[in-house]
C-alpha cells in the first residue's frame, strides 16, 4: 500500500509528527523509571547535614552511621537528601555509602523467620532502630539484620528506605 498524505501535509510533516510522537512516550517511558527512589546511607560515625550545598552554608543537623536517606539530586561533590521525617538537607557526597539500611518507623516493628506473620517471631525493634537490609522479598517483605546479628523479614509498612 501507498502512503498518501492527508489534504497539505507532505511526507515529510506526517514522518516528523510520528517522531515526536514517538518521542514524547520514550521520555515519558524514561521518565518513570528515574522516578524509582534511590537510597544512600551515611558511612561515617557523625557527618554534618546543611542547607544548601557547601560547607560555608548553615548546618542543620549531625546525622549517625548508616542512617538511611534518599537521593532527591545529585551535584558536582554534593547530594540533597530526604530523611523518613521528610526533611530536606545536602551532604557531602564522600560521607555517603551504597550499603543499604532502613528504619523502622513505626513504635515497634516486628521481624519473622520467614516472610509470612505466622512464623517465627524473632525479634522488635523499636521506632528509629536501624536495620541492615539484606534483601527486598515479593509480597511486601524485606530481609533485614540487627547490629546485633539477627536476621529476619519485616513488613515494608512497617520501615522507611526502601
Amino acid at each position: 500500500m501507498k502512503f498518501q498524505p492527508l489534504r497539505g501535509e507532505s511526507i515529510t510533516t506526517g514522518l516528523l509528527f510520528s517522531l515526536f510522537v514517538l518521542l514524547i512516550f520514550s521520555c515519558r517511558a524514561v521518565a518513570q523509571e528515574s522516578t524509582r527512589n534511590e537510597f544512600l546511607s551515611i558511612a561515617k560515625s557523625a557527618v554534618v547535614l546543611y542547607d544548601a550545598p557547601s560547607l560555608n552554608a548553615g548546618k542543620l543537623y549531625v546525622a549517625g552511621v548508616n542512617l538511611p536517606l534518599e537521593v532527591v539530586v545529585k551535584v558536582v561533590g554534593w547530594v540533597k537528601v530526604r530523611d523518613y521525617h521528610g526533611y530536606l538537607a545536602w551532604v557531602e557526597d564522600k560521607n555517603l555509602g551504597p550499603k543499604r539500611f532502613v528504619i523502622v518507623k513505626i513504635p515497634v516493628g516486628s521481624v519473622y523467620q520467614s516472610p509470612n506473620p505466622t512464623s517465627s517471631l524473632i525479634f522488635q525493634a523499636q521506632q528509629d532502630v536501624i536495620l541492615e537490609l539484606l534483601g527486598i522479598v515479593a509480597g511486601g517483605w524485606v530481609k533485614v539484620k540487627h547490629r546485633d546479628g539477627q536476621t529476619g523479614y519485616i513488613r515494608t509498612d512497617q520501615i522507611w528506605g526502601v
